[in-house]
């Protein structure tokens, strides 16, 4: 069994697979082609549909399921209420019968300090079984139980029932219930200062600091009556980091996290719905359950759950309010998982050498290639098109070489591809020829045009981790002896990267031929499935999913994407700022902002009527109808003046 998959309509399923396999991800078509046969089994529901599919996951464990796998065993504390004298520990691993547990927690130190702090008001037995054996046999408690950490039930200090009452306390205020335990003791600390027992009032004063300290630990999101599980998700196109929060009465009490592959093109739902599936197959199922897009299957997701549990369960995605804001923190952690599991692969230089040796062996080349240069274009509808360069040397980013560029061209992605590359190694070839390692008369270098090459300008590098600017580095860029600035282009790439396919790729490959520059190699790396095309190829090179080579052409596209789109911001916000914006009254850069981000370009700003303007918030009547005047040329109504 290699694939456990459900569907309402099978043979639409089945069909998917089979119908375009070319249009597969890699993945997927490894497993078509590791497949021998289908079969299926037809149920009555989509519950029973959901149960089957996962048992059999269980059962047969496909290698091609995505399977929430913790990265690291995660500890709970423990409070083992089926034993005559309830013990508190922390555990880990599978959940035994006639024990409680609280958590999990991030580490077991936390659980420690929480424990420490408890055991002044509630000293439940700590110790292992040996320990308290031994402690009965000699008659003499252990440490714990002479510091009253303990309340000694190994000596009979206490009865079986009293040490029972001593832990179910515990209990009740690890769930939750804390208000009634800090006003007991306020109470007696005041009974006894009325009677002048100042010691044990004083006994009682630190008791109630120790509670409140424990509480301080674990901070308090929603209202006190609230349990439920918080649920974020980070992707990218090969992986997906998981979090959860667990949230009990109103408190978050633990969290827990995975980083999986993804075996095919999933939404976040189906993501959600499998991470569900699997995770609430044996843990607690609280009653609320927060996640960041609706499963496909939501109904029959949320009978089964609430089958599992014994009461119904919510399956909610919030919109606003105390739960959206800590749904936005869960979704940052997500987001940290994800960039940290990234972090570690990129930062080990065994992972990158092999990386390296993974691409120049997929693309054919020479040697590894050391210097990669990743273009990618950016633009809305056409406007403010910028392109960007970003620099890989060693397989780490080198921000000081990063360079920016404002494209002239209206001609599409594959014509502003062909004009970077053509601007980016004219200059190459013009600082080459300014030096004298080039002759002058090579074809594309005599005739570079000063005008044309404006990466000066817009080339300002992105500082490095360093700090430091462009010449941050300076021993390793070459100064203009003449100027005692860095040559901004003076070393060619080993490989260039485009955004984008094998049109891309060939716009790439034809600006070098035109150049006359044959010793630089191109491949194009498109987003959809993670292809590698090569200029002039049919078929796309696959590189395997857990391919260091493709993680590391992964990182540099996105780390081009994102460079990118931050120039096109920039110059995007400076051409509204620069609008007719700028004379309508009361319409300041806040505002500026919100329609920009709303209608996504001043273009469609400009189609827009005042009734969809003022859908922005805060936008009002008359300024919605002086923003259309300013744009269109218009007088404003004397109503809107007016009001």
């Amino acid at each position: 069994m290699i694939y456990v998959g459900k569907a309402k309509s099978l043979r639409q399923r089945l069909n998917s697979y089979f119908a375009d396999f070319a249009g597969l991800h890699p993945r997927t078509q490894t497993m078509l082609t590791t497949a021998a046969s289908v079969d299926w089994t037809v149920v009555g529901t989509e519950v029973e549909a959901l149960q089957l599919e996962y048992s059999w996951i269980k059962e047969f464990d496909p290698r091609f399921n995505v399977k929430y796998r913790d990265d690291k065993s995660y500890p709970y504390l423990a409070v083992t209420m089926g034993e005559d004298f309830p013990r508190v520990q922390v555990m880990r691993g599978a959940k035994r019968k006639g024990t409680r547990y609280f958590g999990p927690y991030s580490h077991a130190w936390a659980i420690r300090e929480t424990v420490d702090l408890l055991l002044r008001v509630f000293p439940v037995r700590t110790c292992s079984a040996g320990v308290f054996k031994r402690a009965g046999q000699i008659g003499r408690p252990c440490l714990l139980g002479y510091i009253d950490k303990c309340s000694a039930p190994c000596v009979g200090r206490v009865t079986p029932e009293e040490h029972r009452a001593l832990a179910e306390d515990f209990c009740d205020f690890m769930a939750g219930n804390t208000g009634r335990f800090i006003k007991r003791l306020e109470r007696e600390m005041r009974e006894a200062a009325a009677v002048e027992e100042f010691e044990r009032a004083a006994r009682l004063r630190d008791d109630i600091q120790a509670l409140q300290r424990a509480l301080e630990k674990q901070a308090v999101v929603l209202g006190d009556n609230i349990d439920c599980d918080v649920v974020a998700l980070a992707e990218d196109p090969l992986e997906a980091a998981v979090q959860v929060f667990y949230v009990r009465g109103g408190r978050i009490r633990g969290q827990r996290g995975w980083v999986v592959d993804k075996v095919e093109e999933t939404t976040p739902g189906e993501l959600v719905e499998q991470f569900l599936l699997q995770m609430y197959a044996e843990a607690t199922i609280p009653r609320e359950i927060l996640v960041p897009a609706r499963p496909p299957d939501h109904d029959a997701l949320i009978e089964l759950l609430s089958e599992q549990r014994g009461s119904r369960v919510e399956l909610r995605v919030p919109q606003r309010g105390d739960k959206k804001s800590l749904m936005e923190t869960v979704e940052r952690n997500a987001k940290e998982t994800l960039a940290q599991h990234k972090l570690r692969r990129a930062s080990d230089l065994t992972t990158r050498s092999r990386a390296l040796q993974e691409i120049a062996d997929a693309l054919d080349l020479d040697q590894a290639p050391l210097r990669i240069e990743c273009y990618d274009v950016s633009h809305i509808q056409g406007e403010n098109v910028v392109a960007s360069m970003v620099v890989f040397e060693d397989g780490l980013a080198r921000k000081s070489e990063y360079r920016r560029f404002s494209i002239r061209t209206t001609e599409g992605d594959v014509a502003s591809i062909y004009e970077v590359i053509c601007r980016r190694f004219k200059r190459y070839l013009e600082e080459r020829s300014a030096t004298g390692e080039l002759d002058a008369g090579i074809d594309g270098a005599a005739d570079l045009d000063a005008a044309d090459l404006d990466a000066a300008e817009h080339g300002t590098a992105e500082h490095d981790e360093a700090g430091h600017g462009p010449a941050g580095r300076g021993a390793a860029t070459p100064i203009d002896p003449e100027t005692g600035r860095p040559r901004k282009f003076a070393y060619p790439p080993n490989l260039v990267v485009v955004d984008g396919g094998p049109a891309q790729a060939a716009a790439a490959q034809r600006a070098l031929d035109e150049l006359g520059i044959d010793d630089v190699a191109v491949c194009g790396l498109a987003k959809r499935l993670e292809e590698v095309w090569l200029p002039g190829d049919d078929q796309p090179v696959i590189l395997p999913r857990s391919s260091e080579g493709l993680y590391l052409l992964q990182r540099v596209r996105d780390e081009a994407h994102r460079f990118a789109i931050t120039y096109h911001r920039t110059k995007r916000s400076k051409a509204l700022k620069e609008s007719a914006l700028d004379q309508v009254p009361g319409l300041g850069p806040a505002r500026r902002q919100a329609l920009l981000r709303h209608f996504g370009s001043v273009k469609r700003l400009r189609e827009a009527t005042a009734e969809e303007i003022r859908e922005v918030p805060g936008i009002g009547r008359a300024t919605a109808e002086a923003i259309v005047a300013a744009l269109r040329g218009e007088s404003p109504s004397p109503a809107g003046r007016g009001s």
